[in-house]
């Protein structure tokens, strides 16, 4: 079944940075109610992707606002991939949510779990946090320049990434590799939470797969004991895998929202 142009998302672009920085980014919003919901994807994923489309369709049903975007590089949104980095989507994200209203609940996956922690940073910082009613975090890859970028290359590889300032990792989803740049990596030393505790000031639902090989349930167990001021929950799927895209997966998601949209 198609949507109606009444009930379909609308399009729109919002544009961030001047000159060599100048770019669109391409911006799917349902209207309704609040608190809206705000989409934060991964790397190299886009804002039609499975768990995104269920997200709207979810907001579709509860008559609530849906914010989705793809970052600069991703998706519909110009701009290079390979000029991608931390600061710069986080750019985006924040450009893009400075275009919501009244609070909204923020589902980040992946690299957008580390994007949703730095934007709940950011917001704290400007006193805003009552722009954000809770987080909820889908295998989140927090400080992942370092921890599951850098970390895991060889000498090899870091050599190479170092003379040339581009690796290529072989994807898992595909047999076009995954390009990973030196000004990724170095960007994302400006941002990384380390050992810091991290406070967002909201309710934090994190959903992991047990047999996610890229972002390790160890990942989400540190995230939890850095979120101590916060009211964290981990979720572990004992058979789920990094995407956690299978209908009981996105059952789970929606279960998890709807919790956090029902919590006094």
């Amino acid at each position: 079944m198609t949507e109606t142009d009444e009930t379909a998302p609308s399009r729109s672009r919002v544009t961030v940075g001047d000159g060599p920085e100048h770019r669109d980014l391409a911006v799917l919003r349902r209207p309704g109610e609040s608190p809206g919901l705000f989409w934060l994807g991964g790397y190299r994923s886009d804002m039609r992707g499975t768990k995104a489309e269920h997200i709207d369709r979810f907001g579709a049903t509860r008559g609530l606002t849906v914010t989705r975007f793809d970052y600069s590089g991703h998706g519909e949104s110009g701009g290079s991939f390979n000029d991608g980095t931390i600061s710069r989507w986080l750019e985006d994200a924040e450009a893009v949510f400075a275009t919501t209203s009244g609070p909204q609940i923020v589902v980040g996956s992946s690299m957008g779990g580390w994007i949703a922690l730095l934007l709940a940073k950011a917001l704290r910082e400007r006193e805003e946090c009552h722009r954000l009613t809770g987080l909820v975090l889908i295998a989140p890859a927090v400080d992942m320049t370092h921890d599951l970028m850098w970390q895991r290359m060889t000498k090899a590889q870091r050599a190479n990434l170092e003379a040339t300032g581009l690796h290529l990792e072989p994807s898992p989803y595909g047999d076009e590799p995954m390009p990973i740049t030196k000004k990724l990596i170095d960007d994302g030393e400006k941002h990384r939470f380390g050992a810091n505790l991290i406070e967002t000031g909201c309710p934090v639902r994190i959903l992991q797969g047990v047999e996610d090989a890229e972002v390790p349930p160890s990942h989400a167990a540190a995230l939890v004991e850095r979120l101590a001021s916060d009211d964290a929950v981990l979720t572990l799927v004992k058979d789920g895998d990094h995407r956690l895209s299978r209908p009981e997966d996105l059952d789970l998601l929606r279960r998890t929202i709807e919790a956090v949209l029902t919590a006094d």
